[in-house]
C-alpha cells in the first residue's frame, strides 16, 4: 500500500528556547521561515518542512535527530564552521581534522543545535 508515498515529509524537532532555535535554523542554517504560530515555527527545507515545537520539558535524544545529504561533506563542514557551528568529536570514532568520520565512500559529520539535538551531514 502506498498511502503516504506522494506526501511531503515534515520533520518535527523539539526546543526549550523557541527564539534560539528560530535563529539557528533560520539565520545560521539558512532555511526560509514559512509559518509561525503559538505551537511552533516551520521552515522550508528543499522538498520537506521542519516544524520546531517548543516544549517545557525536553531532553534531546542521544542519536542523530535530523540529517542532510550533501554533495561535498568537507566543503559543507568548512562553510558551517565559518557560520559558527562546532562539529562533534566522538572518542569511539576515527574522525579527520574537520570532524568527518569515513567508512568506505561514506562521510558523516555531526553537530548540535542550541538544544543539543544531534544533526548530521553526510554524502549518502
Amino acid at each position: 500500500m502506498s498511502i503516504l508515498k506522494t506526501a511531503k515529509v515534515c520533520a518535527i524537532i523539539g526546543t526549550r528556547d523557541r527564539d534560539k532555535a528560530k535563529a539557528f535554523y533560520g539565520d545560521t542554517l539558512g532555511f526560509a521561515l514559512i509559518s509561525e504560530d503559538p505551537y511552533g515555527v516551520v521552515f522550508q527545507m528543499q522538498d520537506a518542512s521542519l516544524r520546531i515545537t517548543p516544549l517545557a520539558e525536553f531532553t534531546p535524544h542521544q542519536h542523530t535527530a535530523l540529517g542532510w545529504n550533501v554533495a561535498d561533506v568537507p566543503a559543507t563542514v568548512i562553510a558551517l564552521t565559518a557560520a559558527g557551528i562546532a562539529f562533534e568529536r566522538y572518542s569511539f570514532l576515527e574522525q579527520d581534522e574537520l570532524g568527518i568520520w569515513k567508512s568506505g565512500e561514506a562521510q558523516v559529520a555531526w553537530f548540535k543545535d542550541p538544544d543539543g539535538n544531534i544533526l548530521s551531514i553526510s554524502n549518502s
